[in-house]
């Protein structure tokens, strides 16, 4: 008998904003993969927003939705797996709040993802400023003005991070290689916690290392939200091939026979997603047999069919906002039972109880 689909897989992401093509490679693809292999609870990080975001909440409910609408579009299917808003399982804030209590201070403040979350709100204050010229300014913040920055939520992300996975004693946490830091101290918290109590009521994650196409932005680098260079889901069609038409390509290609370097040039990145003879297409380009502009012509031709078929399947969903709040209720409630049981041990074991 095959056991795999009673492990249990958690993952969540954060409705900052429209998902994007990057975000539809990245995570979306493995979540449909996922949901065929393991018992998997998918949700909507709507409170770790707010670790970074609390005063900006108009568009945190819409955004939640839109997410959701995206999820399914792609094809995450709630009869496979639970689909959940994060805030809407109360008992993941106790616990939050419990494991929180044992949680060492100086394992917050040395988490390397505090800084770089730090970094990344300075960029967004000082948008359009040279990157040089915000980590000048960084660096000469002092201690109580870091402090004004931080919040107790901020700096205790990871803990929420943490509850989010042992809640519902996860056996994986889907994650890049890159990735690992950032579910350690999950497992560093669970180990404390059963040490301290002589316990093994919190299981120890461990990463499921996904292999994830690289999804340049329009310009070349990372695609992100920040940066302004993306392909939201859900963009109309016409809307897409203006943006491949603008996508960056090898400045030293100066005319249409002119051999050029596809490894630097952002529509081959995207052949080698989108087509299936992108080898072929390597060759042509090194050899000049193929202009920039015909090349994106036929990468927009590879990918309308894709985006068009989801964009049916959005409004759908779109259309239908009582199968969305259904779908919903039923994944948060699969969620709190699982985080109930949970939290009934663990309040047993601090003697709570």
């Amino acid at each position: 008998m095959d056991h795999t689909k009673e492990k249990i897989v958690v993952s969540g992401m954060r409705p900052t904003g429209r998902l994007h093509l990057g975000n539809y490679f990245g995570a979306l693809r493995n979540f449909v993969d996922l949901q065929n292999k393991y018992k998997c609870y998918f949700f909507v990080a709507d409170l770790h927003a707010l670790t970074t975001a609390a005063e900006n909440t108009d568009d945190l409910a819409a955004n939640s939705e839109q997410m959701i609408i995206d999820w399914l579009a792609a094809g995450v299917d709630p009869e496979k797996c639970a689909i959940f808003i994060q805030s809407h399982v109360p008992q993941v804030s106790e616990l939050t709040t419990l494991l929180g209590m044992i949680t060492p201070l100086g394992w917050l403040l040395r988490n390397p993802t505090y800084k770089e979350q730090l970094n990344e709100l300075f960029r967004k204050k000082y948008a359009g400023q040279e990157d040089k010229v915000a980590a000048e300014k960084m660096a000469m913040l002092s201690e109580a003005e870091l402090s004004e920055m931080s919040s107790f939520g901020f700096l205790g992300y990871p803990v929420l991070m943490a509850t989010d996975i042992l809640i519902h004693k996860a056996a994986y946490v889907p994650v890049g290689q890159d990735q690992t830091a950032h579910m350690e101290i999950a497992r560093d918290i669970a180990r404390r916690f059963n040490d301290i109590y002589s316990t093994d009521t919190l299981f120890e994650p461990k990463p499921l290392f996904t292999s994830v196409p690289k999804v340049p932005g329009l310009d070349g680098r990372k695609m992100s939200k920040s940066y302004g260079n993306t392909i939201d889901l859900g963009e109309d069609p016409a809307a897409v091939r203006k943006k491949v038409m603008s996508m960056f390509t090898d400045p030293n290609k100066q005319r249409a026979n002119d051999p050029a370097n596809p490894e630097g040039c952002t529509v081959y990145a995207f052949h080698k997603i989108y087509n299936p003879d992108y080898q072929k297409r390597c060759e042509e380009c090194k050899a000049g047999a193929l202009g920039c502009v015909a090349c994106k012509k036929h990468l927009f031709e590879l990918m309308e069919k894709e985006i068009t078929e989801f964009n049916k399947r959005r409004a759908f969903y779109e259309s239908d906002k009582a199968l969305l709040n259904k779908i919903l209720e039923r994944g948060a409630q699969q969620a709190r039972e699982s985080a109930e049981a949970t939290l009934k041990e663990v309040k047993k074991v601090m003697k709570l109880l």
